[in-house]
Order: structure tokens, then C-alpha cells, then sequence
């Protein structure tokens, strides 16, 4: 057990007690890019006992197992004219080309031989008759790209990562919140968490740290997350550290969430997977309209999430949606022996809930479902911080203004297996550092972690986050515009001065994960609202109501940094140019003829 050092001169000459845990590599966050991470990074020869993977959860229990619809990868299984060009090309349009290409075409490259891999490692796909991994469309897609799992692909995906890194055996450790990133003149040097469990502080010594810990869009009210989960943990502790975020306005609505008094409270938001769309869901109003004819006559309920989501939104703005606010999905044409064959767990979970899905429509409307924005990485995910790495949806880069479904679960998996080989060959090309005196750059934030504990404020820590949870939902949500961004930035102002004055329980309470937490969102949430305000057009998943076109002169990311006092201050950057093998994919123009599902 140690002790910080007096800080400040001696102002706080109180010490606070820490554990030290010394690892070459530390992986935040144990989900599917953290995972195949440490997978790689053992399989490339790295000692496992230089290796740890923290969570915030039980070990396995992450958000990677809500990701049930898919994942992509041009395997040609049903259509063997697909490649991976075509692939990227598909991405590319999706994201509106505001992608970056070299990453687009890491993925897509990538994705063939680590579909085989996990079918290797024990992945549990589903099947055509000949024994094949099967592959369906999914939203947007020109082939039959998207392998599964049921519709449970995300837990059958985790399940296979979870048991390779056992086979391995690859520490990990769990309920450990981590709270700030350590840098100290442009090099990272470790991490501060609390366990969770006994309330102790640990500080963590390493010469890498890859953050995979999520994305940011469990800061809307509706959102498809448990509500513990992608509260904005990555993107803050990298911007904290001295890194920059890119393309924060982009927040995609999955046009399908669970609504309605029918299903309780706890199930609002919830994502209905996006494959029962793609096996054949259609989408009514409450007029009995299957109203994606007025807004895509072509793609129908397989067009882009963005356009899907908003056409969902226009149809309940005009009047035409159910009393709760929704619209019908229904499959029951599809038969029951279809659907629970395809979408086993969305039958179970519904007829759970008293629906029948063979008979009769859910509820459905847009949820708040992924970030494209994070943080800014090179080719190999690394950061502006020497030795910081950014993986998974706390990156950003490969998505661009729009995420194409089943896209998600690859990146996870390829960017692990990318980081994985990168970090490798660092650790195999340097000493080992470690970092003289960790506990002084450590000391500042471990006392204002104990100050925090336990203080006697006026505001709980929930009901903040629930107000700015409602604030980033009604300035900028699907539609936006100047005023509502304008009253969202001076909205953060007043909740900053209540977040400083909370009322929190010991280390081991819930208020206290929650005032952490909170941190974190007030500053995602402001890189957000600035973006948005920044990008004055339409594009992708954003859509502005006072500048409703795309412009070619807005094909630029824009990124945020922290100034030289701390402010935050906004850029833009161009975009890259795609290799000729996906530039000649998209100049044929391949698309998705929404005829074949029928």
C-alpha cells in the first residue's frame, strides 16, 4: 500500500492510501475491442503477466452483447461477386465521405480472414444448409454481408473473445472504475481508478494504455444502453489526457427502439435489432401507412439509419404516430417458424413482455444507439499521446457521419487485432520505462477522488445526469438548429455549477460512480453541442432544420482540442482519399435493390 505525497506546497499535506499495480500494457475496458486487443498482444509473443484488462462490470458483462443484429465482412457466402472494396465503398457512403479512408479500408480488408478466425475460436454463426456462415443484408448494404449469430451476435461474439483470453490465460480485473488517464509531457505513464468493490484506490503504472472503453451515447435520454454503459468514459479520458476528438456531432438514432407503457420504464430505449428490418420487418404508422414509401421508395425500411430514423420522427411530429410516441415493426408475414429460427431473442424478450411478434407489430422509435465521434487515432490507433491508443467506439475515424449497420462488431475486432500487432512491436522494441515518482502525478486527482467521496453537497448525482441526459435530447437530437444548440451550450453552464456542489455516498455507492461519470458527460457533452453548432449543414446522422443540405465545402471533420488555459477550442480538418480499387467500387455504384427481400 502506498501514499501520496503533499501536494501544493503543503496545502493538502493529507496522504491518501493507494494500491500500485505495475503492467506493460493496461487495456481499459472488456468488451470486443479490449478483448481481441490483449489477444493479439499475447498471441505476438507479449507476456501475458505484462498484460491487464480492467472493467467497469463483471468480467463478460459489457455492451458488446447488445450488439445482436451482426457483423460485417465480405465473405461472398450468398454473393460471391462481394469484396472488400465493395465493402468499403459501402461504408464510405454511408458515412456520407467523411470517413477516413485508410481506416474504412483497414476494416473491411481485415474482416474476411477474422470472421474464419472467431469461426476458429468456437463463435457460434449461424449456419446456411451446406454449412457455411450465413451472411443477410442488413440496412443500407449492396450483398449479403452481415454474418450472425441469431440475433444474438454481440454475446455469441463476447463469449468467443472471453474464452480465447482464458485459454491464454490473460489477467484481467473488474469493478474497477478508471477515472483519469496519467501523462506527463506528451507520454502516457499509467491510470487512476477506484474498485468499485472495496472502495480502494489503484494506481496503475504502464508504459501503454488502450482505451476501449465505449462511446457517449448513454448521455441521451433515450438511448439503446443500459444506462451504467457508453456514458462518454473513453472520449473524456482522452481528451483529459492531451488528446483530440473528431466528428463529436455525429450521433446516430437507430430508428428502432423500444417504446411504449406496454413494455415499463426500464425497457424504454432498448434496441429491436436492426435485423428484423433486414429479415423482412416492415414499418407502419398508426394510419396503417407503410409509410417509408414517401421517404424511400427503393430501400424502404432497409435505407440508412439516419434516413429511416428521421423519416420515423417526421411521421410522429405530423400526427401520425401511436399514443406513445412510436410506430408499428412488424415480421408476423414472416411466419413463427421464421422468426424464431432468425430473431430468437427478440421473440423470446417480447413474448416475455405479454407480444406476440408472429401475430401482431412492437413498438418502435428512434433511439439514441451509436457515437461516430471519439477520439482522433493514426493508422494504428495511437493517440496524440505517446503511447495512448484509442479503439473501438471510443475511436473515431472509421464511421464518418453515419455508421453503416453490422459495422460496429468490426471494428471492434479489427482495430484490436491492428492495436494488438502495433503495441506488440513497440513493447518488443523498447526497455521498459516506468514511471519515477507515479504517485505525484497521480496525487492531485487521488485527493479530489477522496474529497469527492462522501460530501455533503445539495444535488444528487443521478438527477444531474438525467437533466443533462434531457438537455442533449432536446438541443440536439435528430433535428437541430442554431437557437436549440445556442440554449444547450448555456444549458451546461448551470448544470456545471450544481455538478460542483453534489451530494455523494462512500466509494462504493452508486453516487459516487454516478458524480464520476457526470465529469465525464458535462465535458462530452459540450464537445457535442459545439460540433453541432460548428457544422452548418446537414450530413449523415446530422441533420441541422436551418441549413438542411449538405455543402461540399463541409466535407471536413472537425476536431477538438484543449488550449494552452484549457478551453475548448474547435478546428477543421480534410479529408482523405480513398485507394483506386474502392474508388473504382464506388464509381460503379453498387447498391442495395430492395426487391430481393420481398
Amino acid at each position: 500500500m502506498n501514499e501520496t505525497p503533499p501536494t501544493d506546497a503543503g496545502t493538502r499535506a493529507d496522504t491518501v492510501d493507494y494500491e500500485t499495480v505495475d503492467r506493460r500494457v493496461l487495456v481499459i475496458g472488456a468488451g470486443a475491442a479490449g478483448a481481441r486487443t490483449a489477444i493479439e498482444l499475447v498471441e505476438r509473443g507479449v507476456d501475458p503477466a505484462d498484460v491487464l484488462v480492467v472493467g467497469k462490470r463483471a468480467h463478460g458483462d459489457a455492451h458488446t452483447t447488445w450488439a445482436r443484429g451482426g457483423i460485417n465482412g465480405a465473405l461472398g457466402t450468398l454473393d460471391p461477386e462481394d469484396d472488400w472494396t465493395i465493402h468499403a465503398a459501402d461504408t464510405l457512403t454511408e458515412g456520407h465521405s467523411l470517413n477516413d479512408p485508410g481506416k474504412v479500408e483497414t476494416v473491411t480488408r481485415r474482416m474476411p480472414g477474422i470472421l474464419r478466425e472467431l469461426e476458429d475460436w468456437g463463435m457460434e454463426f449461424s449456419r446456411t444448409e451446406s454449412g457455411d456462415i450465413d451472411q443477410r443484408y442488413f440496412g443500407a448494404q449492396s450483398f449479403r454481408r452481415t454474418a450472425f449469430a441469431g440475433d444474438y451476435t454481440g454475446e455469441a461474439l463476447l463469449d468467443a473473445l472471453v474464452d480465447r483470453a482464458q485459454a491464454l490465460s490473460i489477467p484481467y480485473r473488474e469493478n474497477v472504475f478508471v477515472s483519469r488517464i496519467l501523462a506527463d509531457d506528451g507520454r502516457v505513464l499509467g491510470a487512476v481508478g477506484t474498485d468499485l468493490d472495496t472502495g480502494e484506490f489503484v494506481v496503475f503504472d504502464a508504459e501503454v494504455v488502450v482505451l476501449a472503453a465505449g462511446g457517449y451515447t448513454g448521455l441521451y435520454r433515450r438511448h439503446s444502453s443500459r444506462d451504467d454503459e457508453n456514458t462518454a468514459d473513453g472520449p473524456a479520458l482522452a481528451y483529459q489526457a492531451g488528446a483530440t476528438l473528431m466528428d463529436m456531432e455525429f450521433v446516430q438514432f437507430h430508428p428502432t427502439g423500444m417504446v411504449g407503457k406496454r413494455y415499463g420504464e426500464s425497457w424504454d430505449g432498448r434496441l429491436v435489432t436492426e435485423a428484423v428490418r433486414g429479415e423482412g420487418g416492415r414499418l407502419y404508422n398508426a394510419e396503417g401507412e407503410r409509410f417509408m414509401e414517401r421517404y424511400s421508395p427503393d430501400q424502404m425500411e432497409l435505407d440508412a439509419r439516419d434516413v429511416v430514423a428521421r423519416a420515423i420522427a417526421k411521421e410522429i411530429a405530423d400526427g401520425r404516430g401511436t399514443d406513445s410516441g412510436g410506430v408499428y415493426l412488424d415480421i408476423s408475414h414472416r411466419g413463427r417458424d421464421f422468426i424464431e429460427t432468425r430473431l430468437p431473442r427478440m421473440y423470446e424478450r417480447f413474448a416475455e413482455l405479454g407480444v406476440d411478434m408472429a401475430e401482431e407489430p412492437v413498438e418502435v422509435a428512434p433511439t439514441a444507439h451509436y457515437g461516430m465521434g471519439g477520439v482522433r487515432v493514426d493508422d494504428e490507433g495511437e493517440t496524440d499521446v505517446d503511447g495512448l491508443y484509442a479503439i473501438g467506439e471510443t475511436m473515431a475515424g472509421v464511421h464518418g457521419a453515419n455508421r453503416l449497420g453490422g459495422n460496429s462488431l468490426a471494428e471492434t475486432v479489427a482495430y484490436g487485432a491492428v492495436t494488438g500487432e502495433a503495441v506488440a512491436d513497440r513493447l518488443a522494441e523498447r526497455e521498459v520505462h516506468g514511471a519515477d515518482e507515479l504517485g505525484e502525478h497521480a496525487a492531485v486527482h487521488l485527493h479530489d477522488l477522496a474529497d469527492l467521496a462522501n460530501s455533503d453537497g445539495t444535488y444528487d448525482p443521478a438527477a444531474v445526469f438525467d437533466d443533462l441526459r434531457s438537455l442533449l435530447w432536446d438541443h440536439t437530437g435528430i433535428l437541430r438548429d442554431a437557437d436549440g444548440l445556442e440554449n444547450g451550450v448555456a444549458g451546461l453552464e448551470e448544470l456545471r455549477e450544481r455538478a460542483s456542489d453534489l451530494a455523494v455516498g462512500d466509494r462504493t455507492s452508486a453516487s459516487y460512480e454516478f458524480a464520476l461519470d457526470l465529469g465525464f458527460a458535462l465535458l462530452t457533452a459540450d464537445a457535442v453541442l459545439r460540433s453541432a453548432r460548428e457544422r452548418t449543414e446537414s450530413r449523415g446522422a446530422h441533420f441541422r432544420t436551418d441549413f438542411p443540405d449538405a455543402t461540399p465545402e463541409w466535407r471536413r471533420n472537425v476536431v477538438v482540442r484543449s488550449d494552452s488555459v484549457g478551453t475548448m477550442d474547435l478546428s477543421t480538418s480534410p479529408v482523405g482519399t480513398p485507394s483506386d480499387a474502392v474508388q473504382a467500387a464506388l464509381d460503379r455504384g453498387y447498391e442495395l435493390d430492395y426487391h430481393q427481400l420481398e
